[in-house]
């Protein structure tokens, strides 16, 4: 079976006939079921979090940042989030998730996440010391740091959210590639220690098509090294598009499913109430 978990509705609103376009483009594109994964972002309950984290002085990026968090931003509340999805699940096969920042305080995540019933949660690394690194309005400060420390961060990042034990997935790894920004060491220590860190958690890898469609390094995350060591640890899989408009529902969904053939997967994971089962690709 072919499953897509992780997209957004940010871009629209809760309203059936918009989000009738996810559906639409997932039957087109052979999905058995898909999973709405909103951002934290669309939540007042985490503004604190992201005016704790993020840099928002009146630098470079914190003007910019600034502006991001009063753009569409915590619009719905998660009650309000679960009354729609609710809404949604009578006429589709559709499972309620979020994909959550990694804010630094995760007992905060913990306590605004603990009496919902979500049936699989994505966290993903989308800030280094603040800076919200896959932005591109803010790119050049890219150059303002060496790329050894930025995977050490990364990685940090990473082990930091698998150890909060509240994730089930790990959101679009290694996409710190996303702008080639390319090493030229040896990155191997950073792949394997995500990779325990990820196999202690019983996390999943998302194999994400986003970074191939949306981004200038056009290949899907996680790319090959990382992929090799994934399947070195068994480390499960799902397959995803990363989707903000509707039409990207599954988006390069067969590639990501050769993608992953390619690594011995034969199947990805299937989500309910936080419990997972495998499921071939080839399995209708």
């Amino acid at each position: 079976m072919r499953t897509d978990y992780h997209m957004h509705f940010e871009k629209g609103s809760y309203d059936e006939n918009w989000v009738e376009g996810f559906f639409t483009a997932a039957k087109k594109r052979g999905l058995g079921e898909i999973g709405i994964s909103e951002h934290s972002h669309t939540f007042p309950e985490f503004k604190s979090l992201y005016y704790e984290d993020l840099v928002l002085d009146d630098s470079f990026i914190g003007k910019f940042q600034q502006q991001w968090l009063k753009s569409n931003k915590f619009k719905y509340t998660i009650d309000e989030y679960f009354a729609f999805m609710h809404k949604l699940q009578k006429k589709h096969n559709v499972k309620i998730g979020m994909e959550v920042c990694n804010f630094q305080d995760q007992g905060k995540v913990r306590d605004i996440l603990k009496d919902y019933d979500f049936d699989y949660l994505i966290g993903s690394v989308h800030f280094l010391h603040g800076w919200a690194y896959d932005s591109s309005e803010i790119k050049a400060e890219w150059d303002k740091h060496p790329l050894e420390d930025i995977y050490e961060w990364y990685t940090e990042e990473v082990e930091k959210l698998a150890d909060s034990g509240l994730y089930d997935v790990l959101g679009h790894p290694f996409n710190i590639r996303l702008f080639r920004y390319l090493p030229d060491f040896d990155v191997t220590p950073y792949l394997v220690r995500a990779a325990k860190a990820l196999k202690k958690a019983n996390m999943v890898v998302d194999v994400n098509t986003g970074t191939y469609y949306r981004y200038p390094i056009h290949e899907i995350s996680p790319y090959p090294d990382f992929m090799k060591i994934a399947a070195k640890y068994e480390l499960p899989i799902i397959t995803t598009s990363d989707a903000h408009k509707p039409e990207d529902c599954g988006n390069y969904n067969q590639m990501a499913v050769d993608y992953a053939k390619s690594f011995g997967y034969t199947g990805t994971v299937r989500f309910d109430k936080r419990q997972r089962t495998f499921t071939s690709f080839d399995l209708e």
